[in-house]
């Protein structure tokens, strides 16, 4: 068998097909080599535009609420006061104190005298004073205020007539009440009255006249028998009386 003709050299493979298989293949690895640079290449250009971006922006972080049960700590608690909401929160007006009312203080009550006259006999529940009807030494819970028979007897202070009584003592007894826990009695009138049990009276206005009704101080001059209650005691009328 001849050697020459079972191989072929590698001068006539290249000058054969052999040439353009080596052609194509070089242009197949140029080919590949510059898809995978220019792939790098934009690989890279997304990574430097994705950093621009990243750097360009302000990344903010968000803090999640603990869970429930957690040591958690509320930021606003800590903040300085100047930076709290509460401190920047403009403080809420004042609201303008009412007036207290002020009442004028009530006036005092004004009496008169309810007959012109002396008075005989005094108020005495401290000591003993001597009667000259009973002929012996005993309290006296008002004043005898001399005068005519027959004067015409006022209302000492303005309220309302609330009895008219004939006593075995002390004759024909007129109350008023002055609707202060005051009440005045006016005793030893006559039987008539000038008023009725429920009236209204004002001060100075004519209830009644002097009598002898009261047989207790019939042995006394012509006189009224005058009393103050306060709350139901007695009190001394000249304390009220003007002077």
């Amino acid at each position: 068998m001849n050697s020459s003709s079972s191989g072929k050299s590698p001068e006539k493979f290249l000058t054969g097909k052999g040439f353009y298989i080596v052609l194509f293949l070089c242009a197949a690895v140029i080919g590949v080599s510059a898809w995978v640079m220019a792939t790098g290449n934009e690989a890279m250009k997304k990574a430097e535009s994705t950093d621009s971006v990243i750097g360009s922006h302000r990344v903010e972080t968000v803090i999640a609420p603990a869970a429930e049960g957690s040591d958690w700590i509320d930021e606003s608690e800590i903040a300085p006061p100047e930076l709290r909401a509460d401190a920047l929160a403009e403080p809420a007006p004042a609201e303008p104190e009412e007036a207290a009312e002020v009442s004028a203080p009530a006036a005092p009550a004004v009496y008169v005298w309810p007959v012109l006259g002396e008075i005989e006999r005094p108020y005495t529940v401290s000591a003993l004073a001597y009667d000259v009807t009973m002929r012996d030494w005993r309290t006296h819970r008002g004043v005898d205020i001399a005068c005519a028979e027959g004067a015409s007897v006022l209302a000492s202070r303005g309220g309302q007539v609330v009895s008219i009584v004939h006593d075995g003592l002390y004759g024909t007894v007129l109350t008023i009440d002055h609707g202060d826990g005051m009440r005045s009695v006016y005793a030893n009138l006559a039987e008539d009255t000038a008023v009725g049990e429920g009236e209204w009276v004002d001060p100075g206005v004519t209830i009644g006249t002097v009598g002898r009704s009261a047989l207790c101080e019939i042995g006394q001059e012509p006189h009224l028998h005058f009393e103050l209650r306060q709350s139901g005691a007695c009190v001394d009328p000249c304390v009220f009386l003007p002077a």
